[in-house]
């Protein structure tokens, strides 16, 4: 598990990285990694999270000085970007650059705007990833939970075949149930986490690519690595998170469950 000043070994036999893309630009809550949550940056709910994690370092990945001041505050590494990258992964494949990572090695991608993310989750896109030798990558879905978020478009949902390899993301409900005969849908289709192991070649491999047309229409950035033919496995996650903030109306349901003893970190 990693310590929130100095990472240290992982106490289990799957060894990984953690980095969390923090980007200062948001549509809807501009500046959302630096909102205050129960007395701290949402960052910082983050990075505490990830640090409960057996990774055996985190890093805090920005493209803006005061998200990685207040990160050097509450005793995070974090390291400037650059402010064009489409997307968090081009951001961490930046990070592995410069930090010169083997291209077996891997690595988490943690969003920056889930500060109620079970750190068993962490572990376990690692472990499925490491797992998975015919893998590039890995991520976590869960089941979807009613009629009315299969309909979401803000909830991304994912099918996958029979080897629990990706077949597509989507906003729209896949699958469809065609005939309306009272097939389950949701019972096929699941909720994607937006959480990914990669190894570091395919993460680089990754990067090199341009933007995609499903990746552009759907604003789905796993969408490049599936066009160009890429492995993802997907796992039925072992917890279910306590949801994301991507909206000032998230702000109190996330700030009462931080302030429980069920997440507090």
């Amino acid at each position: 598990m990693a310590t929130e000043s100095t990472p240290s070994s992982p106490s289990s036999s799957t060894e990984f990285r953690v980095v969390v893309p923090a980007r200062y630009g948001s549509t809807r809550l501009p500046g959302k990694p630096l909102l205050m949550l129960a007395g701290r940056p949402m960052i910082e709910w983050v990075y505490r999270r990830a640090c409960r994690s057996s990774a055996r370092q985190v890093i805090i990945a920005t493209d803006d000085a005061r998200i990685l001041e207040a990160a050097h505050r509450f005793g995070a590494r974090a390291l400037m970007t650059a402010a064009t990258h489409p997307s968090g992964t081009d951001r961490i494949a930046e990070v592995a650059r410069l930090e010169g990572w083997g291209a077996d090695e891997i690595v988490v991608n943690v969003q920056g705007d889930e500060p109620l993310l079970p750190e068993a989750l962490i572990d376990q896109v690692a472990a499925a990833l490491l797992a998975s030798p015919e893998a590039q990558l890995a991520t976590l879905a869960v089941p979807i939970g009613s009629p009315e978020e299969l309909q979401d478009p803000n909830v991304v949902k994912v099918v996958s075949d029979l080897r629990q390899r990706a077949l597509y993301f989507s906003r729209a409900p896949i699958p469809c149930d065609r005939d309306g005969a009272g097939a389950d849908a949701g019972s096929v289709a699941r909720r994607h986490l937006g959480i990914y192991a990669y190894r570091v070649g395919a993460l680089l491999q990754w990067a090199a690519l341009s933007p995609t047309p499903l990746e552009r229409l759907e604003r789905l950035e796993q969408l490049r690595a599936l066009e160009h033919g890429m492995h993802i496995r997907v796992v039925e996650a072992v917890a279910i998170p306590g949801g994301d903030v991507n909206a000032a109306g998230d702000v109190g349901r996330v700030e009462a469950l931080l302030a429980s003893e069920r997440f507090r970190v």
